[in-house]
């Protein structure tokens, strides 16, 4: 099993050539970030690999336990966070005046790929702390700031998002859980089950940031409320009280991520979990998506971190392994199994994925830092908007993509891949979990379609479509002949994206005038985001690539241009496909009635 090395030189490259790092840099409060990247992604890469990647496959083969109501993780997994908490990584993009270092999102995006790609089970759970620390930074009150933020950036209380019911699943609409008042707080009772982190032995005390609802609520997604229930009471002073009415129940036994417990949360089961209302009662729905889009766009980076420590196994034992004849000699020379054609499209496949995947994570991040810092409304407001529409792409996108990528890694390795002490069986089950949790493809494709597309008139859409459009055109005139190439592969796929678009939107004003079929035109959510995945991809190579031909002379800078090309010649196409999936697929799925399915299952009873 090889060891894991952060990819530094593509993540400088992303960071400084590819973000413009300068403009994020002379924002309010960031002002220092352009002095220590060096030293935070080499301090970074470090811990990712000396002290997280070789925790992963004990880890793994370990798993977390449950006894007794109390969940033990993996050895090594407790001092491991201890040193990762006190070494601040924690509040890397927290704000500086409750212990956080105020870095800009693009520097945490690197911090983020080497923590998921070193320990995915590890990383998730100051994953999920980041986003309860963000809910009640941005909605809570003075007090519940000052009492738990310092202490959940601090690694002293750890956070959790509890959202999820087992009647409920992913419709909100269903969840259950009440908060009845009582006094200064509420009482919560109910359930909740897939808690990442919902217990475990790191800290004392677990913060969980819980939806539910009070009795005066309306029925619906309209009714609910956010609550901070911590697992001990919290006095005035922040010294911890008794044990509050929280339950684990169990943890789940899952396909991957063994090191990371998943847990069973019951709340009340004597006589109610003391619970406080986050901002108001009945926007508990909007709060949860400042923690969903924050997890959401962690996801999508855990998702090609996965793929990309899979690909650096691959390419090793490709590098290693001597098997077969030279496909082209003669003679019976055995080669390594990178000189076969396969093994190396394979390669290709995912080094150029990945290096998309990864460019198109740090536009995001970029737009992430404008919005939440830019002085001017209206610069900030145009970068929201690029936030909110690729969020839900990098996602979905990337998850659905690092999936058949860590499977094409797997390929490499033959039947060695699949066997456990390769490793490559592990990032298999790991990463199969990206596409489900904080909203499955189908849930981003529909936000995409519906909240970000036409809800928005395609006005956010269009405006990136004119800027690969500018991109394109500076490609076809290059005298560089892969350049070039690249610009035609692009063209194509836009004009794939823009039909799509413009087909969407004619649905969209059919459905608007009671003549449209919802149905058929969301069947093709899915494709359409992929289609703009892929697209977006393409567009973030092409950059690259001319950025390349600018540097003469530096390996790094030629591998990229070809691994540009290959995108554009073997990835792209895909756009053309997805275009005739979207605008002729909708009849098709919806074409068979329930009735009709169910004879599937009648044929089977008469088999």
């Amino acid at each position: 099993m090889s060891a894991y090395q952060a990819p530094l030189r593509d993540l400088h490259f992303n960071i400084k050539e590819m973000v413009d790092f300068d403009a994020v840099t002379r924002l309010p409060g960031y002002e220092e970030a352009a002095d220590v990247v060096e030293p935070i992604l080499e301090e970074a890469a470090n811990f990712a690999s000396s002290v997280l990647d070789p925790l992963n496959a004990p880890g793994d083969r370990e798993g977390a336990h449950f006894e007794g109501g109390k969940v033990t993780t993996p050895k090594g997994f407790k001092p491991a966070f201890k040193q990762f908490a006190d070494a601040g990584w924690i509040g890397l993009p927290m704000p500086a005046e409750y212990g956080g270092q105020s870095l800009p999102q693009t520097l945490s995006t690197a911090v983020l790929e080497m923590w998921q790609a070193s320990n995915m089970a590890f990383s998730n759970g100051p994953l999920l702390n980041q986003g309860a620390i963000e809910a009640i930074l941005l909605c809570g009150t003075e007090e519940q700031k000052q009492l738990f933020i310092p202490r959940l950036i601090s690694g002293e209380w750890t956070g959790t998002m509890d959202l999820t019911e087992p009647q409920a699943g992913s419709d909100l609409a269903q969840v259950r859980t009440k908060a009845v008042p009582n006094g200064d707080h509420y009482l919560i009772s109910g359930q909740k089950i897939f808690i990442t982190y919902g217990e475990h032995d790191y800290v004392d005390n677990i913060v969980h940031l819980v939806l539910a609802r009070t009795p005066s609520a309306p029925e619906g997604i309209k009714g609910i409320s956010l609550f901070i229930v911590p697992k001990r009471k919290v006095n005035p002073d922040g010294s911890l009280g008794e044990l509050n009415d929280v339950q684990c129940a169990g943890i789940e036994h899952k396909l991957g991520i063994h090191a990371s417990p998943t847990c069973t949360m019951n709340y009340g089961e004597n006589g109610g979990a003391a619970g406080y209302l986050v901002g108001e009662e009945n926007q508990g729905l909007k709060y949860m998506f400042i923690m969903m889009n924050a997890a959401r766009f962690s996801v999508g980076v855990q998702g090609y971190s996965l793929a990309d420590r899979a690909y650096q196994s691959a390419l090793a034992y490709a590098r290693e392994r001597v098997q077969s004849k030279d496909i082209a000699a003669k003679e019976w020379t055995p080669v390594h199994l990178i000189e076969h054609p396969d093994v190396r499209r394979m390669l290709m496949d995912c080094k150029s994925q990945i290096e998309a995947m990864r460019s198109l994570a740090f536009f995001t991040a970029a737009q992430l830092d404008l919005a939440h810092a830019h002085v001017d409304e209206k610069a900030k407001a145009d970068a929201l908007s690029l936030v909110e529409l690729f969020t839900p792409i990098v996602k979905a996108w990337s998850t659905e993509v690092s999936t058949q990528l860590v499977s094409e890694a797997l390929q490499v390795f033959g039947g060695m891949g699949y066997i456990e002490e390769t490793g490559m069986a592990q990032y298999y089950r790991d990463v199969r979990i990206a596409q489900i949790y904080e909203g499955t493809t189908g849930i981003q494709a529909n936000d995409l379609l519906g909240r970000k597309f036409l809800r928005d008139n395609g006005k956010t859409a269009l405006r990136v479509i004119g800027e690969m459009q500018a991109t394109s055109k500076e490609l076809g005139a290059s005298d560089n002949a892969d350049v070039k190439a690249i610009g035609v592969a692009l063209d194509r796929a836009i004009k794939a994206l823009t039909d799509a678009s413009q087909w969407i939107g004619g649905e969209g004003m059919k459905i608007l005038g009671g003549k449209g079929d919802t149905k058929a035109l969301f069947a093709g959510a899915v494709p359409y985001l992929m289609l703009w995945g892929y697209t977006a991809g393409g567009w973030m190579m092409a950059r690259a690539a001319l950025i390349s031909t600018l540097k003469t002379g530096d390996e790094f800078y030629a591998a990229k241009l070809k691994t540009a090309r290959y995108y554009a010649e073997h990835v792209l196409p895909r756009a053309t496909g997805l275009l005739h999936e979207i605008t002729g697929g909708g009849g098709s799925t919806m074409a068979l009635t329930d009735a009709e399915f169910d004879l599937d299952r009648k044929s089977l009873a008469l088999a």
